[in-house]
């Protein structure tokens, strides 16, 4: 395994927002936690026990000390227990608000007393979009792990000192914690590959393959053609191809076209740029080239990509 690269991989894994909540939860309980695009959920279990559902996959227990990362911003249920009846939509649920990015859940019957807390991060970076891709349906990483568990631990209780006696700023220091809660899963799921990772991060880890995704991640706009990416990965062409397609599942000129729209897609919505900008700065020779493109591998207009409205709005208001 790469580490070098794996940690220059890590550092793109930024957070674009979070929202965060304490749940003080009594059985019986059933919570739903709805889909939402390009996003990663996470439960800690703080006191008590819970179940996360998702389809086509069996009920996983959590207990004390345990985190749950769900990727691919699929919808799915916590529950008290795995027979537990029909999920209530969190989001619809009556909270108190402490802040633009979190809130205080109450919600049950009279029975066992369970707190969790549970968050929704999104990301900008293209490299850190592929990366969730590539984690599995669910992510656990348990209390009793030693090496996870124990930076884990250490960050709740910093969370939970935060929570318990609020200062000025808490606010952010819990959500920038929230943020690193999230990269020590993701860190002890990439350690815990040995090296059997699939797809993209196969990919990345690839001696030669992955010298030509680097040069393409640090370098989008450069006028790049099958033979500089071949010789960016020391291969014959034909080779390097083969390689690359075999790994990723598409092939390299597509897949630098699709890297540069999921850049230029995240610019548009920060509202930060120009479509004329964008198609100089990422390597096309005019704007409506760079139109074109985007069109047909985004399915939008650059037009219609909007800026980003606040992830709160998203996660808390009843539709």
């Amino acid at each position: 395994m790469d580490r070098a690269r794996l940690a220059r991989l890590l550092r793109t894994v930024q957070m674009r927002s979070t929202f965060y909540c304490h749940a003080e939860l009594t059985g019986p309980w059933a919570l739903e936690m709805p889909a939402i695009e390009d996003s990663v959920s996470f439960h800690v279990v703080t006191n008590g026990s819970c179940w996360v559902r998702l389809p086509d996959s069996p009920p996983l227990e959590l207990r004390r000390g345990d985190l749950a990362l769900v990727p691919h911003g699929r919808g799915h249920d916590l529950v008290s227990s795995p027979s537990a009846g029909p999920a209530l939509r969190v989001d619809r649920l009556p909270q108190e608000y402490i802040g633009e990015q979190y809130s205080t859940l109450r919600h049950g019957g009279s029975g066992e007393a369970s707190q969790l807390i549970c968050g929704i991060v999104s990301f900008d970076a293209p490299a850190a979009r592929e990366l969730m891709r590539a984690l599995p349906a669910v992510v656990p990483v348990r209390g009793d792990d030693l090496e996870a568990g124990s930076s884990v631990h250490d960050t709740l209780r910093t969370m939970a000192r935060e929570l318990s006696h609020p200062q000025i700023g808490g606010e952010t220091v819990a959500t920038r914690l929230a943020d690193v809660l999230v990269l020590q899963a993701i860190r002890a799921w990439i350690a815990g590959q040995d090296g059997s990772a699939s797809g993209w991060m196969h990919a990345v880890q690839d001696e030669r393959i992955g010298r030509a995704l680097e040069a393409i991640h640090d370098d989008p706009g450069r006028r790049w053609n099958l033979q500089l990416l071949a010789h960016a990965a020391t291969m014959s062409r034909s080779a390097f191809s083969a390689r690359f397609t075999e790994l990723t599942g598409e092939a390299p000129i597509a897949y630098l076209a699709r890297w540069r729209m999921a850049l230029a897609q995240s610019r548009l919505a920060d509202g930060d740029t120009t479509v004329a900008a964008l198609a100089d700065e990422l390597g096309y020779h005019s704007e409506a080239a760079f139109h074109r493109a985007f069109t047909r591998i985004v399915g939008r207009t650059p037009g219609s990509i909007r800026r980003r409205s606040p992830l709160r709005a998203e996660v808390a208001a009843p539709s």
